[in-house]
């Protein structure tokens, strides 16, 4: 699967294209295709501990240009930092409300 989506960094907005992989029922990998830096791997996997679930997130990010690179780098690992947290913490609420609800019944 292909997916895109827009990032802005300071004033400017970058596209990024990446590569979605899912081998169920615990996996989901992204490999960036095109983006603000020369690489962007992630992997997002599920595991069962102590009645319920665990996620686990790894992600590498990759720069090229040297000081440049590394100074461009680190503003975009910044956003994407973020954006991840963000979405984890969407996933958790998530969660939890349906946790809730089921518990209710």
């Amino acid at each position: 699967m292909l997916a895109e989506h827009y990032t802005r960094v300071g004033p400017i907005l970058t596209t990024t294209v990446e590569t979605v992989r899912f081998e169920p029922p615990h996996s989901v990998y992204f490999r960036l295709v095109r983006g603000p830096v020369p690489l962007v791997l992630e992997r997002f996997e599920l595991h069962e501990a102590g009645g319920g679930t665990t996620l686990e997130y790894t992600g590498r990010l990759g720069t090229d240009l040297w000081g440049l690179g590394r100074w461009w780098g680190a503003r975009v690992g910044a956003r994407w930092e973020a954006a991840v947290q963000g979405s984890l913490d969407a996933v958790q609420a998530e969660a939890e409300r349906a946790s809730r609800l089921r518990s209710q019944r």
